[in-house]
């Protein structure tokens, strides 16, 4: 009893890295042990391990106790009944808790590359139609010559929900268009989660592409990142909670994720992005994106030297 009294009176706070690197480091203040539990609850739900015990391009599996650079690839899939989907979404952030960085690649899912498990190269977003998590993780490792420490898998289509728990994000927009029946002005504007959606996915009116688009999703991830970490205390948890357990999937446990607002949350405000360059290309009438040996070494070297694997 006299535990449970002390319990009652402490103020436990807790930030939610519940997103972890998803959205970024979605990070927030919460009370007591009911919030606490719900918490484990959304992560439980979430939870999704990967098949292999550890990445192939490491020795051993990382600890994150142990205050270590990591990676986590970060997949947006649209799934609906019946059909896999593709993973039209595909980011690398590497976390570095020495340096406080975090570096964010955004993978064109048009990239050409050796599908790992299938024995043939193919547009990078394909290896999760063919073979889900473990094939999209094993092929971008191949593909950046990194280990995958972890993933965290979202659903597209609810991703709204995220964005709505959080009372919408704000971004800086530097391209004035209209999509999907919906005006987005140039400078900064505040979105809901359909809004989000659909700034993340238009991408043929934009003179960049694909590269326009990626930047946008990496403008929405790092708007989430500054959202949750501005919540001082969650009157919605509940919401924001079922959100996250019903639209995302990862190998992180709960212990992990504590250990990362613990340890690693000052990465999170030096989020530094990367882009991939490569030229356009068909392919029996297909478009790929064609990355040159020297491009691809390039990012691997500064992606090897994020997480500290040239030492």
């Amino acid at each position: 009893m006299r535990a449970e009294r002390h319990k009652k009176k402490k103020r436990t706070w807790l930030r939610v890295f519940g997103m972890i690197l998803l959205l970024g480091m979605l990070s927030a203040g919460v009370y007591g042990f009911s919030v606490y539990h719900s918490l484990s609850k959304a992560v439980d739900a979430m939870q999704q391990p990967m098949e292999r015990k550890k990445p192939d391009k490491r020795a051993e599996a990382v600890t994150i106790a142990k205050k270590v650079p990591f990676s986590i690839l970060l997949l947006g899939v649209d799934e609906r009944k019946g059909d896999r989907g593709r993973s039209d979404t595909m980011i690398v952030l590497t976390v570095n808790p020495n340096l406080n960085s975090v570096k964010m690649l955004s993978i064109p899912r048009d990239t050409r590359t050796q599908i790992v498990g299938k024995g043939i190269e193919d547009k990078i977003n394909h290896a999760y139609a063919f073979g889900g998590v473990d094939m999209s993780v094993a092929t971008v490792e191949n593909f950046l010559n990194i280990p995958i420490d972890y993933y965290m898998k979202i659903n597209m289509i609810g991703f709204r929900d995220i964005v709505n728990s959080l009372g919408g994000v704000t971004v800086k927009n530097d391209l004035n268009f209209s999509y999907d029946h919906t005006h987005f002005a140039k400078g900064e504007i505040t979105l809901t989660g359909d809004q989000a959606i659909k700034f993340t996915r238009m991408r043929h009116q934009d003179p960049r592409g694909d590269f326009g688009r990626q930047l946008r999703q990496r403008e929405i991830i790092q708007a989430i990142i500054h959202r949750g970490v501005s919540i001082n205390s969650l009157t919605n948890y509940d919401s924001i909670f079922q959100a996250l357990s019903k639209n995302i999937k990862t190998n992180l446990r709960f212990d992990e994720m504590i250990n990362i607002q613990k340890d690693y949350k000052d990465a999170a405000k030096n989020i530094q992005q990367i882009s991939i360059e490569g030229k356009g290309t068909r392919i029996n009438n297909i478009y790929y994106l064609e990355v040159s040996p020297e491009e691809k070494q390039k990012i691997q070297d500064e992606l090897r030297g994020q997480l500290e694997l040239n030492k």
